[in-house]
């Protein structure tokens, strides 16, 4: 499933490619034909997202529509002339330059403005959203009041969108190495100060994800060119510290990383640097 660092550079991909202008709108696969008629011609005005969710917006509609890619959707760009969609294609958007193709979505929706508040404030703050001139802020301590109070671990806290939106697995697992946590201590457990260190982090990390459209995590002096390793040969692309790494020896002690189960999800750590 894609984190929150890519869904808000979706959000600056349409509004680069389709921002202000009237846009040609259609659901080949039929699943959205309704909204797509409605929304066909109107200008897409601005986008949005919070956490793992996308909305974009077209105000002369009087309405958003709100994407959540889960595990399985799509979401791609071309110049045109467009190719003939197969039936796979949830949502089209065409100009005179480029088109984007939605396929297989856990979500593809027309909602109102109030239905879209909704989903915010079911979310928890998401990093990306913050301010970045003071990015503890409102949100973080939000986030904090939560995790203090809770008995579970702070890895699962991390990949509760209720509680934190937009960090996955890949972010989960690298900012507790990045700052020598052990993914199971409580979230009760966790100091402010760790927290507010945490918080800090992931926005700066998960902005430079945006900007770069990937996740790196490994500190200057922990890259293959300042360690003379090869680099990192992966489909989620980045130099990161654990993720995907079990069983390697650890950048930083040079330990075995360890992988387990946590929550429907693989956890990747490295317990000399997290200790208990």
């Amino acid at each position: 499933m894609p984190e929150g660092h890519t869904i808000h550079r979706l959000a600056e991909d349409h509004i680069a490619r389709f921002g202000g202008r009237g846009v040609r709108v259609s659901s080949p696969q039929g699943k959205f034909s309704g909204s797509a008629a409605l929304l066909d011609g109107q200008v897409l005005d601005t986008a949005d997202a919070h956490g793992k969710h996308l909305f974009l917006g077209f105000p002369a509609a009087g309405g958003w529509v709100h994407i959540h890619l889960g595990l399985f959707g799509k979401l791609g760009f071309g110049t045109t002339p467009a190719p003939p969609p197969t039936e796979t294609v949830r949502l089209r958007l065409v100009n005179g330059e480029h088109y984007a193709d939605l396929r297989g979505p856990t979500t593809c929706a027309l909602i109102t403005e109030p239905e879209k508040q909704a989903v915010h404030d079911r979310l928890g703050p998401d990093p990306l959203r913050a301010d970045p001139r003071h990015p503890r802020h409102h949100d973080g301590e939000k986030a904090w009041r939560r995790i203090s109070r809770s008995r579970t671990t702070i890895a699962a806290l991390l990949m509760d969108q209720k509680v934190i939106a937009g960090v996955g697995n890949v972010y989960r697992a690298e900012v507790l190495f990045r700052h020598g946590i052990d993914p199971y201590r409580p979230g009760k457990d966790i100091s402010e100060a760790e927290w507010t260190a945490i918080w800090a982090d992931l926005v700066v990390l998960m902005r430079e994800g945006v900007r770069n459209n990937r996740i790196d995590t490994v500190r200057p002096e922990h890259t293959p060119e300042a360690m003379g390793r090869p680099p990192r040969v992966d489909d989620h692309g980045g130099e990161v510290y654990v993720y995907r790494r079990a069983h390697l020896p650890c950048l930083v002690c040079g330990g075995e990383i360890r992988t387990a189960g946590l929550a429907a999800r693989n956890l990747f750590w490295c317990p000399g640097c997290q200790r208990a």
